[in-house]
């Protein structure tokens, strides 16, 4: 019986960047660097306001030469395609939403060794005329296969994949603190090191600029982040996004994304100064934080 899931992410469309000046034109503008994507690996990256701000964040794959495809969230496309087109000025890079032929499927379990990804986060390759990745934000959240509609199933029939349940693959993301877009990151609002952006492989110091990328760095390495993104384990019903994090009273956060007992909650990092593990609350529900192992904080 199969133990290697596949679940189709609704949410998520996808946009096909292509022409002569592609790369020079998102490496201003986006965090990480262009420069490493490749057939054979994929990055996570993050488009700002100018003050820094969390705007979009998108997955960054090469199907073709000279051709990137942006995993992204669907419902924002739009918003993301009318930015880019303001900073492409003169340059020689066309832009074609394929969200209506393609789609997203997150991958998890146990992963056959006939599907021979390297266990690296964003490794990528292609199939059929999609591709299979590696998660780029960890290599524990599982693959994501990006397919023709039309071909899906059979590409998951031969990765070797049964039907997964939606709430499994969530929990498995969120137990490990990995954000997942606006669902957690407060358009406009949020700041990226708030999110584990640096230390998940989101932002790339040494490219050069970017779009927000004055602000992000005085957040750094001026030490101004104050609240962490953090999985938390849910006893009792699960908050609502939203939902009011508190301790001995005193609010303290925010819940974000949830999920069988699981939960990502923006936390203020002074909630952890005097007790190592505090006991927190949301609404009926105690919520214990737990330090992601890749956080370096």
């Amino acid at each position: 019986m199969s133990r290697f899931f596949a679940v189709k992410l609704e949410e998520r469309g996808l946009l096909s960047l292509s022409g002569n000046d592609l790369r020079d034109f998102l490496q201003g503008i986006v965090t990480n660097d262009v420069n490493r994507v490749t057939a054979e690996q994929a990055i996570w990256a993050a488009f700002l306001t100018p003050q820094g701000k969390y705007l979009h964040d998108f997955f960054i794959a090469q199907p073709s030469q000279g051709t990137f495809w942006l995993d992204i969230e669907a419902a924002r496309r739009q918003d993301l395609m009318k930015r880019l087109k303001i900073y492409k000025l003169r340059s020689q890079v066309e832009m074609a939403d394929l969200s209506e032929d393609f789609e997203v499927h997150a991958l998890y379990g146990e992963i056959p060794e006939h599907v021979s990804l390297p266990d690296q986060a964003g490794a990528s390759r292609p199939i059929g005329e999609g591709i299979l990745l590696r998660d780029p934000r960890h290599a524990d959240v599982g693959l994501r296969l990006i397919a023709p509609r039309a071909k899906s199933a059979e590409l998951l029939k031969e990765l070797g994949t049964a039907p997964g349940e939606r709430d499994d693959y969530e929990s498995r993301r969120i137990a490990l603190g990995i954000p997942d877009g606006s669902r957690d990151m407060e358009i406009e609002k949020a700041v990226l090191l708030e999110n584990g952006f640096d230390e998940l492989g989101g932002v790339d110091w040494q490219k050069g600029c970017f779009m927000g990328q004055e602000l992000t760095a005085r957040t750094k390495y001026r030490g101004l982040v104050k609240k962490r993104l953090l999985p938390v384990e849910v006893e009792g019903p699960l908050p609502e996004v939203g939902s009011t994090v508190t301790l001995n009273g005193k609010q303290v956060g925010q819940i974000r994304s949830s999920a069988n007992g699981h939960a990502l909650a923006l936390l203020r990092l002074d909630t952890f100064k005097n007790e190592e593990t505090p006991e927190l609350q949301s609404g009926e529900a105690r919520l214990t934080p737990r330090k992601p192992e890749w956080a370096g904080f």
